[in-house]
């Protein structure tokens, strides 16, 4: 590692350490300086700090006084030091005293160019202002470590040329600078004081037992969910006068389980007239301190306070009611109580101010009978858990991962849980997890459905996204829970409809005192607030709906589309520029309210935060910025009464301390699940438990074993969070990113630096990215302004600071923070200087390198800078011991001992957290989510290490999503989050040492890098690399099923354009254009002409420039079947069969597949069979693989094979009830297991539908093709495929039409004539653009195409936009030309594509496939009973 660096005031220069780190922190000393002149000794003890702002605070913390002070964040002095100003009471604003008091300050990283608004000085000038040394360079985690196995230590810090023992420890007895403060929780209940004439000491005495007083006027509207119990004061007067105090107590208190009531004198009468009971006017009254008071049944009698003039009459109390005191002077009634609800009142003051105390006891008793209503919580026995259905843009796996928690939390409980979720790719949806599952659509109707039949009592709302929040908000207002006595876990609907309604969010806001962006309810409020504007609407997910308006055409363009998906759509001022910071806040049913996690946006505000890169603590508040907004997230979450997790956003001015809260999600989200896996908090863990009413303190923090879970976890590490887009794989879609989320997957990556995660995460998103790489997109002034609404941004900041750009001018056009760009420019620098050495790399110092790791370059960044090859610098870099070590994420940076498996590589550090002993069964993750490589990846994955720690191996997994349950750290013995690369993996391998690598679990990211992985020598179990290959490369695969005899379409390796342009005129287009090892068909389409084929062949080779391009006739009107199978050395066990509603040329992530197959028939499936087992005995596989087929007139020809699992292995495996995956495992580890077969299923039949996000992507053609686009899929079952089908499709969004019909059916007219016709039976009306036929009632519509020079007139042009706009039509069926295939060329914009585009915009169903549009058709004449429920 790098010298430590050394600064010191009096030398007023850099001095060096002597010795290296790892020779000296053995011994542990650390010691003060020395100058030439003279020598001091400082009293020394070493400490540290897991703070991870508020540095300034900390070196100015008297307690800190002659200590070596530690920080545990490794990055350090990000926002620099302000200037000392007076603050409120003439204290400083911001920092603890006059001076730093620590004697010497330790970091991982010094920041040499601080970011913030108020810093007046660098940390470095600051310490040398004040003469105190500091270090950097150090592997704090490891002193950290030491300092907590050993104890506080006594230190010394040693400059170059002294002797160690020159210098004397100092350690005085007397002095105790080590001070463990203890912070007890105030106001744990909440307690509602009406003011009838109260004395301060009530409320004193309540408040020193703990609670949380709020004291409200005499005549105060009561509502229980306000308080936890209710204290009527003393007064003066008749209590006959105040009957609206009777009235509003009695609406709380005479209802079957009232909160706690207690009254004292007026109050004790108050309480009486509440139950019925009557009063009196006394003659004299009891005055005095000396009034004897009997207690009933104990016969005791205590001297008390008094001061009255009437009584209660003990003879008019009701049958449950009973005296609890009585005079013994005169016999009046003292008290009374009821005999089993917790409810009492006295008559005296039991609260000692001038007076006796002998029964101030009372009010413990009353918090006591508070505390014990709040914990007397009905833990349910059966909950209702609602999941988020198909994964979209804004709606993914991270729902999975909480949804799978929440069960995993409730079976602990051993309470019983029903799960309702149509997505069968999902963890949660595995047999042994919930007790029962329900593939349905997620619809009031079907919920209500499985609630009569189920009967459960609870019900979670808050795991399943916006489509189960928005579901259980609606069964409510429908009176469905009331009536079935469902209660809600966790948060009230009311206080999820009070963060979900802007207007009423606001008005709550407003009660507190705080400020969300002004925003208005109307068209005009933008001319008022000043353009631009910011569009938002209710109840939506992911901002879908929303963006910014420059002007008025924009605003009106928006709101009009937005109110296509909500009821509600607000106007805010757009705060563009500022910063984005969230906060992740969990809160119990006592009020104990912490916050686990907050959160920076890179981008400035504007952009959605799921299209930001978001780095994790920020970096850019300080101390006071960060506590400012942590208390105030509290204070919303308490005062919306949310029970469970929930994140709050702000913008943030970057030039002061003003904020406005942006929005509060009362659920889990894509942020909590982040910031679980940043912090290692499991957030939707501990929400389920909440829900159960478990205090947080109780809870365990399931990282240490040993310390509480109402903590807020220390991190001695920096996450960096990088969204991916699949743009390239739609139609006329914009790059342009803004305020509704495209994205659709995300990554996480953990380092000691900015730099380290930042270069992590960008190679995570793309494999073929090796970092911040300037090469990507050019700069150039006309685009560099727009850089910051761009998918390609950070690229274009890479090329911007290559072409010289300044930090300063890259801010004023991005306004990214200036700490940031210095990050940034540190790689680009680093860069430049690696490049110097692309003559002759040996040239490189070592120290080169090590900075280049440390400033996350990879080996093959490296590689390319000094143009040599990845092996050659991994070699160079080992021979020269710079090497990962690996820490450990334990939430308490490193203070408790922790038993986690949760790891990540640095090259900061010098040892590593864990030891590498026992031998392990590797397995690679999927990667992040994108189209193509989703949650279906992650259940295989999943099922994968279940199975092996079921046969007793241990297990690691590598894996980087946060989405995913993969990555959840209970799941395996050792997880690793971490990049899937040839070079990380090779890293873990040689340190583990494994028993070997299962690489086809995770899709095609870990298949990548088999033969790179086979030819370092790794174990990799399974089928063999050499064999994954020969499937994956496209050249070999065809040559081999010629060779076998196996028949395919015919077919060509590319070799130049020319020869391809012969193959296509001689089997006649269209041709289909195949790269090697893609995924998700990327790349691939279908060529009409040699036009079209130039085009694409440019794009494939770009794809895949290593590796070889097939050029195959693509066969139309054909059937296509999906094939899923587990062989073991070659010979096929299992088989599993799925067909295609949808012609072959669909790829098969966006088909609806049925399975088992309706249309195939006996002959067919045993040739299917029969080249299944050629297949597998020619690949010699073991374990998983796909095969993709097509029929036509009676032949089979095989597609394409996948020597891993596939998209439909979750589907097949649990429709026909045998888990593929867990199989593939035991065969791969070498057990033996019985030959499973055909697979046929249990007699109900299942369709897969996919789940496609067209509404999120503005201008993107609805068309499918070759190459996927959908983003998720949903299941269902039935007793045939028309009842699932329909299912299915409805638990898409799709909504069955009552009235008209859009048809637009092209060149398919007499093919759909009899399904138009059996339409117009059930009585639905139609619009036809191209009118069909004179036998069938159709009403035409003429729309001349766009492109027409000579358009006739506008209006008619209008006609079908109109008619979408308000709603006319339920469906839309529009079908493309015959033979136009998926991706075909199109210069120009058609009424299709127009129709297709403005269905999706105005959220109108839209079927445009022809055999989905019979299906459908066949469905709607069943009349099916919609209700029916399967669970698995």
């Amino acid at each position: 590692m790098t010298k430590p660096h050394l600064y010191h005031t009096d030398c007023n220069q850099l001095l060096y350490l002597v010795k290296h780190f790892k020779q000296w922190h053995v011994a542990f000393k650390l010691v003060p300086c020395k100058h030439s002149s003279r020598q001091f000794s400082y009293i020394v003890s070493t400490v540290f700090q897991t703070g991870m702002v508020g540095y300034p605070e900390a070196l100015t913390d008297p307690s800190y006084k002659s200590q070596i002070l530690t920080l545990t964040y490794p990055l350090i002095g990000n926002y620099g030091v302000p200037e000392d100003e007076d603050g409120e009471f003439g204290l400083s604003k911001w920092f603890e005293s006059s001076k730093i008091h620590a004697a010497a300050l330790i970091v991982g990283e010094l920041s040499e160019n601080p970011s913030h608004w108020s810093s007046a000085k660098s940390l470095d000038q600051w310490l040398r202002e004040q003469g105190i040394p500091g270090l950097e360079g150090v592997d704090t985690r490891c002193l950290t470590k030491k300092i907590r196995e050993k104890g506080t230590m006594l230190g010394k810090l040693v400059v170059e040329g002294t002797s160690a023992n020159d210098v004397p420890f100092d350690n005085p007895d007397t002095r105790n600078l080590v001070k463990e403060v203890s912070m007890k929780v105030k106001g744990t209940v909440r307690i509602t004081a009406i003011d009838c004439g109260i004395k301060y000491n009530q409320i004193r005495c309540l408040c020193q037992r703990g609670a949380r007083v709020t004291v409200v006027p005499w005549d105060y509207p009561l509502d229980s969910n306000e308080f936890d119990g209710l204290f009527i004061s003393n007064g003066p007067g008749n209590p006959e006068y105040c009957k609206e105090t009777v009235e509003n107590i009695r609406k709380v208190a005479c209802v079957e389980n009232p909160k706690p009531v207690f009254g004292i004198c007026l109050g004790h009468q108050l309480l009486s007239l509440v139950i019925g009971a009557k009063t009196y006017k006394m003659k004299y009254g009891n005055r005095g301190h000396n009034q004897p008071c009997i207690h009933k049944g104990t016969n005791r009698c205590f001297i008390t306070s008094q001061n009255h003039g009437f009584a209660v009459d003990p003879k008019t109390l009701p049958e449950d009611w009973d005296v609890l005191f009585t005079n013994a002077n005169d016999q009046t009634s003292e008290g009374i109580v009821h005999n089993h609800k917790p409810l009492f009142s006295v008559q005296f003051h039991p609260e000692h101010m001038a007076g006796p105390t002998d029964l101030v006891g009372l009010f413990d008793v009353f918090l006591d009978t508070v505390k014990d209503a709040k914990e007397a919580f009905v833990r349910p026995r059966k909950v209702l858990v609602l999941g988020s259905g198909g994964l979209s843009i804004g709606q993914a796996g991270e729902f999975d991962y909480s949804g799978s928690q929440a069960i995993k939390a409730l079976k602990e409980e051993n309470i019983q849980t029903v799960l309702i979720n149509p997505n069968i790719a999902t963890v949660q949806t595995s047999k042994g997890l919930a007790d029962k599952v329900y593939f349905l659509p997620i619809t009031p109707e079907y919920v209500t459905q499985v609630i009569k039949n189920e009967r459960p009592d609870g019900v979670l709302l808050t795991f399943g996204g916006q489509t189960a929040l928005n579901c259980g908000v609606e069964l409510t207002k429908q009176g469905v829970l009331e009536k079935y006595k469902v209660r809600v876990l966790g948060t009230p609907v009311a206080s999820i409809e009070m963060t979900e309604d802007r207007k009423i969010f606001v008005e709550k806001m407003e009660e507190i005192n705080e400020h969300v962006a002004p925003s208005e309810a109307a068209v005009a409020a933008a001319e008022r607030l000043g353009y631009p504007v910011l569009v938002r609407s209710a109840f939506a997910l992911g901002g879908l709906g929303s963006g910014f308006a420059n002007n008025r055409e924009e605003m009106i363009t928006l709101v009009t589309q937005a109110f296509a998906h909500t009821s509600q759509v607000l106007v805010d001022k757009s705060l563009k520029g500022w910063k984005e910071i969230e906060y992740e806040v969990v809160r119990d049913a006592y009020d104990n309210c912490v916050t686990v996690c907050n959160m920076e946006n890179i981008d400035p505000l504007g952009i959605h935060t799921g299209e930001s890169i978001v780095v994790a603590p920020s970096q850019t508040l300080n101390d006071y910025e960060y506590n400012m907004l942590r208390n105030t997230a509290i204070k919303v979450i308490r005062h919306l009464g949310i029970v469970g997790e929930c994140n709050i956003q702000y913008a943030l001015n970057p030039e002061s301390e003003q904020y406005y809260i942006i929005e509060v999600n009362a659920r889990l989200s894509r942020s909590s699940a982040l910031a679980s896996k940043a912090t290692g908090y499991p957030l939707a863990y501990v929400a389920a438990k909440l829900g159960l009413g478990i205090p947080l303190p109780v809870l365990k923090n399931s990282v240490t074993n040993s310390t509480t879970a109402n903590f807020e976890p220390s991190l001695d590490y920096c996450v960096v969070k990088v969204p991916r887009w699949d743009l390239s794989k739609f139609l006329r879609v914009s790059t342009k990113i803004g305020s509704s989320m495209k994205s659709v997957g995300e990554v996480m990556a953990i380092g000691r630096s900015f730099e380290e995660a930042f270069q992590k995460a960008l190679r995570m998103v793309d494999e073929n990215c090796v970092g911040f790489d300037h090469t990507i997109k050019p700069v150039s002034e006309e685009v560099c302004p727009s850089v910051v609404k761009s998918t390609n941004r950070i690229f274009v900041l890479a090329a911007a600071l290559r072409a010289g750009y300044t930090v300063e001018r890259l801010y004023e056009l991005t306004k990214i923070d200036h700490w940031f760009l210095h990050k940034m420019k540190n790689i680009a620098d680093h860069e430049k200087l690696l490049e110097a050495y692309n003559q002759d790399e040996s040239a490189m110092p070592p120290e080169v390198m090590r900075k280049a790791k440390q400033l996350g370059f990879s080996d093959k960044q490296i590689a390319q800078a000094v143009q040599s090859t990845e092996l050659a610098v991994r070699k160079m870099r080992r021979d020269w011991k710079i090497l990962p070590v690996v820490k450990q994420i334990d939430t308490v940076a490193a203070e408790w001992p922790a038993y986690t498996n949760y790891l990540y590589l640095t090259y900061h550090g010098s040892e590593s957290d864990v030891v590498f002993e026992q031998p392990h069964v590797m397995v690679i993750g999927s990667g992040v989510y994108r189209i193509g490589s989703s949650v279906e990846f992650d259940w295989c994955a999943v099922g994968c290490i279940i199975e092996l720690r079921k046969m007793g191996y241990k297990t690691i997994m590598v894996n980087y999503n946060p989405e995913t349950v993969s990555t959840d750290y209970d799941m395996c013995d050792r997880l690793y989050f971490d990049e899937i690369s040839f070079e990380v993996v090779m890293d873990i391998y040689e340190m583990e040492n494994p028993e070997g690598i299962i690489l086809s679990m995770g899709g095609q990211l870990p298949n990548n890098i088999a033969m790179s992985l086979h030819r370092q020598q790794c174990r990799i179990l399974g089928t063999s690399p050499e064999f994954i290959d020969s499937a994956e490369n496209r050249f070999k695969f065809s040559r081999m099923l010629d060779t076998i005899g196996i028949s395919q379409p015919r077919w060509k390796e590319l070799s130049d354009t020319e020869s391809a342009v012969g193959f296509c005129e001689t089997v006649g287009y269209p041709c289909l254009v195949r790269p090697s090892y893609v995924l998700s068909g990327a790349a691939m389409n279908v060529a009409y002409s040699d036009t079209d084929l130039e085009k694409y062949l440019r794009n494939a080779v770009a794809v895949s420039k290593e590796r070889p391009v097939v050029i195959s006739k693509f066969i139309q009107e054909a059937k296509e079947i999906d094939v899923d199978a587990v062989a073991c050395d070659g010979v096929v066990i299992a088989i599993a069969v799925s067909e295609h509603v949808e012609n072959a040329g669909v790829h098969s992530g966006d088909a609806t597949l049925v399975t088992p197959p309706q249309d195939i028939n006996q002959k067919t499936m045993e040739r299917i069979k029969m080249i299944v087992h050629a297949i597998g005995q020619e690949l010699q596989v073991t374990g998983p693989f796909n095969l993709q087929l097509i029929a036509k007139d009676d032949q089979l020809k095989v597609i394409e094979c996948n020597v891993r699992v596939s998209r439909s292995f979750p589907f097949v495996s649990k429709t026909l009830g045998v888990d593929l995956v867990a199989l593939a495992t035991r065969v791969i580890l070498g057990e033996e297991v019985e030959a499973v077969g055909l697979m046929k299923g249990n007699g109900i039949v299942g369709v897969k539908v996919p789940q496609f996000s067209f509404s999120r992507l503005a201008g993107a053609d609805v068309v499918l093709g070759v190459e996927m686009t959908s983003t998720g899929e949903v299941a269902c079952f039935g007793e045939n495929r028309y009842e699932a089908y329909l299912k299915a499709m409805l638990s898409t969004g799709f909504k069955i039409p009552k009235k008209n019909i859009l048809l637009s059916i092209g060149s398919f007219k007499s093919e759909l004539l009899p399904t138009v016709q059996t339409l117009e039976s059930l009585g639905l009306l139609f619009c036809n653009s191209v009118c069909l036929s004179v036998s069938c009632q159709v009403m035409a519509v003429d729309w001349p195409f766009e492109e027409e020079s000579d358009c006739p007139n506008k209006d008619k042009q209008r006609n079908i936009m109109d008619y979408l706009e308000e709603n006319h039509f339920d469906l839309v069926i529009n079908l493309s030309m015959r033979n136009s295939g998926g991706r075909r060329l199109s210069s120009f914009v058609t009424k299709g594509y127009r129709t297709r585009r403005m269905a999706i915009d105005y959220s109108v169903p839209l079927i445009i496939d022809i055999k989905c549009t019979k299906l459908f058709v066949q469905v709607s004449c069943d009349e099916l009973p919609l209700l029916t429920t399967q669970q698995n």
